[in-house]
């Protein structure tokens, strides 16, 4: 194969779908991979070089970079909310082996750029016992205590990023992702986030004409969530950038499950009992300290969470509104 102006894995994904169109508006070649069937991924588009390929499998990822890249974007892992990764601490750490494989060939194949996507599951849980938590900073995931499993996969494949690029020479850029949320994402089925929850619950309601809504906890957990557009922005300039350290990229606006879950009845014109059902919650508080990213980058996130809500909320409704309807869904 001949060299390639991107690879992203994980392309059948939530945000490497996005990342794959915005790669491609801007007239780049784009080989987007996934281990799902192309019937499953979330957008399929027909301009990149659409492959079916698992890259946990060593060979896999030597095949995905034959001929180079000037930049990979390696999305690729097991994962989803929290009552998904509270439930699947194992299958979140096997993802360590994408992580690893693709690094090994990303070195093999002298590719220009190597973004990987980490998670503010990073960071310690001994600085997230407190709704009103202080905002993280990159720092604050030293001394190590990550979310079990998932988180401390991440944190390894981090290391493993700073390592290839110190011995090898290898140019990382590592993201610490904070609750990224939109449409054409996962919204059913176990494995989504609280906004798409929020989304999904309410649109049920509204629907069926039911009053009211389950919510895990007593609904006080906070938490900061970025619009996909925010998050394919900031994996743009920080992979391009000469910024080498894991960066946070999310929003810095903390608001409580409770209060998400009024902005979404809000959009959807509706007001709800909030039922509070025992469930996974994950730390009590996470924010994102954005002191860095504006002196690194000049930018942080613009999306304001009504406006990522009101996109998301309308996606979702029509998802499921064909699903009740009996037509086929993105799920």
């Amino acid at each position: 194969m001949a060299c390639i102006d991107a690879v992203v894995t994980g392309a059948g994904g939530f945000i490497g779908g996005h990342l794959t169109r915005a790669l491609l508006a801007e007239g780049k070649s784009v080989r987007a991979v996934d281990r799902k069937p192309l019937d499953e991924w979330y957008q399929v588009h027909q301009g990149a070089q659409n492959v079916v390929g698992d890259v946990s499998l060593r060979d896999t990822c030597t095949e995905v970079l034959d001929g180079g890249a000037e930049e990979v974007y390696h999305l690729a892992a097991d994962m989803g909310g929290m009552g998904f990764i509270e439930s699947n601490k194992a299958a979140c750490m096997l993802s360590v082996l994408s992580s690893t494989h693709m690094l090994l060939a990303a070195r093999d194949a002298r590719v220009g750029r190597y973004f990987y996507s980490s998670s503010a599951c990073v960071y310690s849980a001994h600085k997230q016992t407190d709704a009103d938590v202080l905002p993280l900073r990159e720092e604050d995931a030293y001394p190590a205590m990550p979310e079990d499993g998932y988180g401390w996969e991440k944190l390894f494949s981090e290391r493993m990023a700073r390592h290839f690029r110190e011995d090898y020479g290898l140019a990382t850029r590592t993201a610490r992702y904070h609750n990224v949320y939109g449409p054409h994402g996962t919204w059913t089925g176990g494995r989504e986030k609280a906004p798409a929850a929020a989304c999904r619950k309410v649109a049920l309601a509204v629907i069926t004409g039911a009053d009211e809504v389950e919510i895990w906890g007593d609904g006080e957990q906070t938490r900061s969530f970025m619009y996909i557009d925010d998050c394919v922005e900031g994996t743009l300039r920080l992979t391009r950038s000469e910024h080498t350290d894991p960066l946070n990229i999310g929003s810095d606006r903390l608001v409580s499950i409770n209060q998400l879950y009024a902005i979404v009845e809000q959009i959807a014109g509706v007001r709800l009992k909030h039922r509070h059902v025992p469930g996974p919650l994950g730390v009590r508080g996470r924010n994102s300290d954005n002191t860095r990213i504006r002196k690194e980058l000049g930018w942080e996130p613009q999306v304001s969470l009504l406006e990522g809500l009101e996109a998301t909320y309308r996606w979702v409704y029509d998802q499921v509104k064909a699903q009740l309807d009996g037509r086929p869904v993105t799920c």
